[in-house]
């Protein structure tokens, strides 16, 4: 998780994500906090697209999105963005079918 240095010291970097306090450790707090800080976007992007107040939920979907940028990132550049549209269009089908029976 971290990109230090094996000689840097752990640091301990506190870090807030949807809302949630969390303290980490690592050798890289700059690195750690830009992580944290790219997830909260996330999160806060899957949320204002959908009327869920379940955390859990935003997060698994948020994940799903992060690891479909990490997948076309390191994959065939025209099958990733294939697959990325097939993804968002499954995602914005479950959050418009969450915001009608919300």
């Amino acid at each position: 998780m971290t990109e230090g240095s094996p000689e840097s010291p752990t640091e301990y970097i506190t870090v807030e994500i949807y809302d949630q306090v969390y303290h980490l450790s690592g050798q890289n707090a700059e690195y750690i906090r830009a992580l944290a800080a790219r997830v909260d976007a996330k999160m806060r992007a899957v949320a204002a697209r959908g009327r869920t107040a379940d955390s859990l939920r935003v997060a698994v979907l948020a994940a799903l999105n992060l690891a479909d940028e990490l997948s076309q990132a390191t994959a065939d550049p025209t099958l990733g963005r294939l697959r990325a549209a097939s993804l968002r269009g499954l995602l914005d089908e479950v959050l418009e079918d969450e915001r009608k029976t919300g």
